[in-house]
């Protein structure tokens, strides 16, 4: 049972001597000022008090029935007011209890109930606070100990499982990278034991925390903030519980939160936002974000540029560009690779197929399913996963990328189109790659996300799928009694066969049989000879892309031999990890771990430092892997390649391109050539008015950036491989193409 312990009031001021310096005492006229303001001091003498030393800095007039206890240092204490939105105030302190506060210049403390161990900056107003205070061993969401702490008072994250296996320490300035690498490789514990050591690095482990407030920052209604360190121009107003957390914020970017929400042991990132009943314990979110509706975040890490709303979020590391809505969806023990979208209904994790709470579901970026989806764990998606609604009763294993999965009822295989948003869905492709960028608001961006859907990890994934593909052609072929296949030798001459076939017949339709892509059920692959050749004219349109982009950087408008010895010199990497948003070769990322391992990295700045020298060589680790793939597409060295070759390339990379466009455009126009469209209004003209009309479709910055862009690629690819095929001219663009750009 709790009980209250009385404690003697002692004259100790204990006033830190840093805080003293341009200080002074109160006069005998300012503290008989104070007394008639009836004003209370636990010390007689009012020799706790310091304020500023500036002729006309202090105006005792400015404190008004409030009690002071321990110390106070106040800052500059003028006749103004402040004013932010609608909420005007004069400054000074009213109405409020103080111990052990340092104030800045110019703020605003009125019907602040308790206040103690802050030290607060300028320009600050605290309105109608319940109780704000701070403990001596606080750790503002930090998974570090104070002197004498026994190692259960630790907060950890229980990110990616529910048994808290995979539980990541959180840090002010984590990322998602880090909570990805921290709770992936949990084999490897002397790398586990030295992420626990970055963590701790600096810290004095001294009990002498108190809390913050930084400059300009407003809170407001609010009912209890405990242990809170609050940045720069943050903005609360009526949150109800903020408790050992960290909330960043700069005047650059602000973060706020709103009424009745309640923060527990976690770090806000900047210019991050909670509103209307939001609850988050256990947490890390990051840069510009949003948390609203009632949305409950619990042992999860949120990467930045997210938004969370309505919903339930349990043991999750979720990377950047996150979308969760509406009330009935919710997520549990997932790692989610970004750029992803909850739809409502969706309940992921919902039960397990295990006897303990220890499954869990691994989702490559741009994972989408569909309403009132439901799967079980354990489940692995690959990227660009489209998921048609359904309840999926079993475990899944989805390997192939940009593919549609549709349920094919109790205990019957999964339906699944490989390649399906290159078949049927390019306008989301295209979108996709502008969308992110333009929602990026984040002013300082630690974390190096990739948008493009593009890019060597779904490359890779490509890779996986059209090797799988073979592999289900040949056992298809078996089973058809295909003499050749019949009569294979070895595997490889299988898969050679298979893949000859694949080739030789783009018209064939098929269905092939997946035993791996659903627990006992397997799944129906449609289109196969379809999907192996989508697949195939990605890669090579990546491919090319990268070498333009490589082109353009070197100024030049086409490669030549030497240009292609050159890039044959540059380091290859043909593993990808997608860590936290940013797409780092395997090797790389094995180089991090060793310098951990070794030392060589003594805390997450230096980390980060790794990862940003990574990034500034990305793109050349791009172009390396575009030749590589160009090679691996056909069996041979780049030094081999053939003017037909280049022809191919060439052709199928327009055809993507033309795909792109084209899939754009009628996908926007369909909106308005659908008679469906039409049946909820009145005519054409009210129709016009509400969802404007074909005209300004058409001028859309999209598609009107799309229709530029695609026509300078087209000629840009026309000169990319000029002088490796001995041509000395370049063919002018069609006359087609004029006019279709016309």
């Amino acid at each position: 049972m709790a009980s209250v312990t009385f404690i003697e009031e002692k004259s100790n001021y204990g006033i830190p001597s840093e805080l003293k310096k341009g200080k002074r005492n109160l006069t005998d006229e300012e503290i008989a000022v104070l007394v008639y303001n009836r004003n209370r001091n636990s010390d007689p003498t009012w020799k706790n008090i310091l304020v500023s030393e500036n002729p006309g800095d202090f105006n005792p007039e400015l404190i008004f029935e409030s009690e002071f206890r321990g110390w106070t240092v106040l800052g500059r204490m003028k006749n103004a007011k402040i004013k932010f939105h609608d909420l005007e105030l004069e400054t000074g302190i009213y109405h409020s209890c103080l111990a052990n506060v340092l104030l800045g210049d110019d703020c605003v403390v009125r019907n602040v109930t308790y206040l103690e161990n802050y030290r607060i900056g300028d320009r600050v107003m605290l309105f109608n606070i319940q109780e704000m205070s701070c403990t001596n061993h606080s750790k503002f969401g930090n998974g570090i100990l104070k002197k004498g702490e026994p190692e259960s008072n630790r907060v950890w994250i229980g990110v990616g499982n529910e048994n808290g296996n995979r539980s990541v320490l959180p840090f002010e300035s984590m990322i998602a990278a880090d909570a990805y690498i921290w709770s992936r490789y949990r084999d490897d514990k002397l790398l586990q034991e030295k992420f626990l050591e970055l963590t701790e690095y600096g810290n004095s482990k001294k009990l002498d925390t108190f809390g913050t407030v930084g400059n300009d920052a407003v809170i407001k209604n609010s009912t209890l903030l405990k242990d809170a360190k609050i940045g720069a121009s943050a903005y609360i107003k009526g949150a109800f519980k903020l408790k050992n957390i960290t909330v960043l914020s700069s005047e650059e970017e602000p973060s706020q939160i709103g009424e009745g929400v309640e923060l527990v042991n976690g770090i806000m990132g900047y210019g991050s936002r909670a509103f209307y009943q939001a609850v988050a314990v256990r947490f890390v979110i990051g840069r510009n974000c949003q948390l609203k509706y009632g949305a409950r975040l619990l042992n999860s890490v949120l990467g930045d540029n997210s938004t969370i709303s309505c919903c339930e979020c349990l043991n999750n590391l979720i990377f950047p560009f996150h979308e969760q809505h509406h009330n009935s969806s919710f997520l549990i023990a997932s790692t989610v690779c970004g750029q992803s979208n909850i739809a409502s209904g969706a309940t992921i994790g919902s039960n397990h197929n295990s006897r303990s709470p220890d499954g869990e579901m691994f989702a490559g970026r741009g994972f989408w399913p569909g309403l009132c989806s439901d799967f079980k764990h354990n489940s692995y998606f690959a990227s660009f996963v489209l998921v048609a609604k359904g309840s999926y009763t079993r475990e899944l294993n989805i390997r192939y990328p940009f593919s549609l999965v549709a349920c094919g009822g109790v205990d019957e295989p999964l339906h699944i189109i490989p390649a399906y948003w290159f078949l049927y869905n390019m306008y989301a492709i295209a979108r996709n790659r502008t969308k992110f960028l333009a929602r990026d608001k984040r002013l300082v961006k630690v974390q190096h996300i990739e948008t493009d859907p593009f890019a060597p990890d779904t490359m890779q994934e490509i890779l996986v799928a059209l090797n799988r593909l073979i592999e289900l052609t040949g056992r298809y072929l078996i089973d058809k009694n295909e003499p050749g296949a019949v009569r294979a030798e070895t595997r490889d001459s299988l898969l050679q066969i298979a893949k000859d076939y694949l080739h030789h017949h783009p018209e064939a339709d098929f269905e092939l049989f997946d035993r791996d892509a659903q627990k006992k059920c397997g799944a129906r692959i449609f289109k196969p000879v379809k999907a192996y050749k989508e697949y195939r004219k990605i890669l090579k349109y990546y491919a090319v892309n990268c070498l333009m982009d490589y082109c353009k950087l070197r100024n030049i408008s086409a490669l030549s031999e030497n240009e292609i010895e050159t890039l044959k010199k540059l380091p290859l990497y043909t593993k990808w990890v997608n860590v936290g948003g940013q797409v780092l070769p395997e090797e790389r990322l094995n180089e991090l771990f060793d310098q951990i391992k070794s030392g060589a990295i003594q805390n997450w700045q230096q980390v980060h430092a790794f990862y940003d020298d990574c990034q500034s060589c990305y793109g050349s680790y791009k172009i390396a892997y575009a030749l590589y793939l160009l090679e691996w597409l056909y069996s041979r060295s780049v030094s081999q390649f053939t003017k037909e070759i280049y022809t191919d390339i060439e052709k199928d990379v327009i055809a993507v391109s033309d795909e792109i466009y084209d899939s754009v455009i009628i996908s926007r126009m369909k909106d308005f050539d659908d008679d469906f469209r039409m049946i909820t209004f009145r005519n054409s003209r009210e129709m016009d008015a509400v969802i404007g009309s074909i005209g300004t479709v058409t001028e859309n910055n999209f598609l009107s950036d799309i229709k530029k862009s695609t026509r300078e690629f087209k000629r840009s690819l026309k000169l990319l491989f000029k002088e490796l095929c001995g041509d000395k001219e370049v063919k002018a663009i069609s006359q087609e193409d004029e006019l279709l750009w016309k």
